[in-house]
C-alpha cells in the first residue's frame, strides 16, 4: 500500500466542516527560518531574556494584548449622554425661552428636569454596566510558562501573565493552554492545536517543527503552516516549546482584532430616533417662521410673535419623548440584569427586542464542535456500508488521538458487532507528512488486514486498484480525476472528505 504497486482499495467518508483564508501575519515570514537564524534575528537565545531585554522591548511594542473596546472616562461618558437629538433641541428651546422671558422660569425649569432625569438615568446605568464588564474581564487572568534569565544569569521556568510576553520570550505549551502570542516552533511532541477561533475548524491541526515538515506546505495558506502557532488557538494535545515572534496587535489575532474596533454603527433604534428628530426639526423650520410672520404682520408686535413663535415650536417638540425612552431602556436593562446579562449599551435593548430570528456563525466556537457523518460511498458516489465499517475498525482500533471525524464515524454503535474478530497486530499514527493513518488487524487465522484513512489526495497516490461494486479494477488517471471532481462537489456542499483504502494479506502456507 506503502508504493506505486500496492494492491488498495478506496472508499470515501464524508464528514461537514468549514474554512477561512486570511491576509499573510507577521509569524508566517519565520515559518521555515532556521532557529539559530531566527533567535538571532529575535535577539534571543534558548536560555531566554533578561529583566533589561523584557523591559526594553514592553517599552517599544507595548503589551501583548489584542486592541479593545476600553471604557470611557466617566465625564466623557456623561457628556455622550447629552448626544440625543431631542435632548439637543430641548435644550436650546429651554436656552431661548430663558433668554427672552427670564421671568419666566416655569418652562426651562420642567425641560431642564426631564432632560436631567433622562441624562441621569441612561448615565448611570452605561457607566454602571461598563464597570461591571471590567470587573468580569479583571477576574479572567492568563498566565503562560517561558524560560527568562533571573538577575544572577541562571535559567528558569517561570509563569507570567500573558500581557507580559515579548517577542524572543521562549515559551512552553501543554495541553489545555492557550497559545499567548504568535510563535515559531522550536520543538514539539505530537502536538495538535484547535484553530477554531480564527478559521472556525472544528478540527484540530497538527503543529511540527520545520525539520519534519514538508516543504510543499512553505506556500500555503498563512493558517495551514505547520511550524507555527497563533494567538488565540487552544493545545489540544501533546507538549511544545517556541518562541514569540509578534505580540499584541502585531499579532494575527491583534491584527483582526484592530479592524473590529472603532466607531459601533447606529442601530436602528438611533437611526429612528434620528429620523423623527430631523423632521420635527424640518416642521418648525417651516412652521415657527411662517407662525412668525404671520403673528408680526398681523398684529405688529414683533416680540410678541416671536414668543408666540417659540411657544409653538415648543408645542410641537415631545417634551417627555426622552424620558419615557429612557426609562423604558432602563427597565428592560434592569430586567435582564436580574437574568445576568450585563447591556453596555442601553440603545442595543431596542435593538435586541426587535429581533425575529438571530443567526450566527462561528462553526466549532458558537457551535457544538461536534462533526456529524454525513455520508458513506463508494468511488460512484453511492452508499457503500464497506466504505462505513473500514472507516469504523480504523478508527475503532487507532490508539493515538481520536479527533472529530473518528467520533463522528465511531458514533455509529450498530458497527461494534464487526471489530468482535479482529484485533490490533500493528499502527502507523497519523502525521504531518504522511497524512494518514493505518493499522492493520489480524483475525487469528493468520489473515491480516490493513486499514488506511487519510487525505484525499495522499490516498490516490498511493492506491493502485479501486473497488467497484464487488470487483477490484486498476485505479487509472481518469478514475483519479471523477475522485477529485466527486470530491470538490461535495466540498462545495460544506463536506470534509476522508478517503478509506484497504489491504489484505492472506495467511502465511
Amino acid at each position: 500500500m506503502f508504493g506505486p504497486s500496492a494492491q488498495s482499495k478506496a472508499n470515501p467518508v464524508v464528514g461537514k466542516t468549514r474554512a477561512a483564508h486570511h491576509a499573510r501575519p507577521v509569524v508566517a515570514d519565520s515559518a521555515w527560518t532556521v532557529d539559530a537564524a531566527l533567535l538571532a534575528s529575535l535577539d534571543t537565545t534558548p536560555a531566554g531574556l533578561d529583566e533589561t531585554q523584557i523591559e526594553d522591548r514592553l517599552d517599544r511594542d507595548g503589551t501583548n494584548e489584542a486592541a479593545h473596546e476600553k471604557p470611557p472616562h466617566w465625564a466623557l461618558q456623561l457628556a455622550r449622554t447629552f448626544k440625543n437629538p431631542f435632548i439637543i433641541v430641548l435644550l436650546i428651546l429651554a436656552g431661548v425661552q430663558l433668554a427672552t422671558s427670564p421671568d419666566d422660569l416655569t418652562g426651562p425649569i420642567i425641560i431642564g428636569v426631564m432632560v436631567l432625569i433622562s441624562v441621569v438615568l441612561s448615565f448611570t446605568q452605561e457607566f454602571r454596566s461598563s464597570r461591571a464588564a471590567e470587573k468580569l474581564k479583571a477576574m479572567v487572568r492568563n498566565t503562560a510558562t517561558v524560560t527568562r534569565r533571573a538577575s544572577d544569569g541562571h535559567s528558569e521556568r517561570i509563569e507570567v501573565p500573558v500581557i507580559e510576553l515579548v517577542a524572543g520570550d521562549i515559551v512552553h505549551l501543554s495541553a489545555g493552554d492557550m497559545v499567548p502570542a504568535d510563535l515559531r516552533l522550536l520543538a514539539a511532541k505530537d502536538l495538535f492545536i484547535s484553530q477554531a477561533i480564527l478559521t472556525g475548524e472544528s478540527i484540530p491541526v497538527e503543529k511540527t517543527v520545520p525539520e519534519h515538515a514538508s516543504k510543499s506546505d512553505a506556500h500555503t495558506d498563512p493558517l495551514d503552516l505547520p511550524t507555527v502557532c497563533y494567538m488565540g488557538t487552544n493545545i489540544v494535545s501533546g507538549s511544545a516549546t517556541a518562541v514569540v515572534v509578534a505580540t499584541g496587535p502585531r499579532s494575527y489575532f491583534g491584527s483582526l482584532a484592530r479592524t473590529l474596533t472603532g466607531q459601533r454603527p447606529m442601530t436602528s433604534f438611533d437611526r429612528g430616533v434620528k429620523s423623527v428628530s430631523w423632521l420635527l426639526i424640518r416642521f418648525m423650520a417651516v412652521m415657527v417662521p411662517i407662525v412668525f410672520l404671520i403673528q408680526g404682520f398681523g398684529k405688529g408686535n414683533w416680540m410678541e410673535a416671536f414668543l408666540f413663535a417659540i411657544s409653538v415650536a415648543v408645542g410641537l417638540t415631545p417634551e417627555m419623548l426622552p424620558l419615557i425612552v429612557t426609562a423604558n431602556l432602563a427597565k428592560g436593562a434592569l430586567a435582564m440584569s436580574r437574568r445576568k446579562v450585563v447591556v453596555k449599551q442601553l440603545n442595543a435593548i431596542q435593538n435586541f427586542g426587535a429581533m425575529d430570528v438571530l443567526c450566527t456563525d462561528k462553526t466549532g466556537t458558537l457551535t457544538l464542535d461536534k462533526i456529524v457523518l454525513e455520508r458513506h460511498l463508494d468511488l460512484d458516489g453511492e452508499v457503500s456500508d464497506d466504505a462505513l465499517e473500514f472507516g469504523y475498525l480504523n478508527s475503532h482500533f487507532q490508539t493515538g488521538l481520536k479527533n472529530l471525524m473518528d467520533k463522528a464515524v465511531l458514533a455509529h454503535r450498530d458497527l461494534e458487532h464487526s471489530i468482535a474478530k479482529w484485533k490490533v497486530v500493528d499502527e502507523i499514527p497519523f502525521d504531518f507528512q504522511r497524512r494518514r493513518m493505518s493499522v492493520v488487524l489480524g483475525d487469528g487465522s493468520g489473515e491480516e488486514l490493513l486499514v488506511c484513512k487519510g487525505a484525499v489526495e495522499e490516498m490516490l497516490s498511493i492506491c493502485t486498484f479501486a473497488r467497484e461494486s464487488d470487483r477490484e479494477i486498476p485505479l487509472t488517471d481518469h478514475r483519479r480525476e471523477s475522485v477529485r471532481a466527486m470530491t470538490h462537489a461535495l466540498n462545495e456542499d460544506g463536506l470534509r472528505v476522508l478517503v478509506v483504502a484497504v489491504k489484505r494479506q492472506p495467511a502465511l502456507g
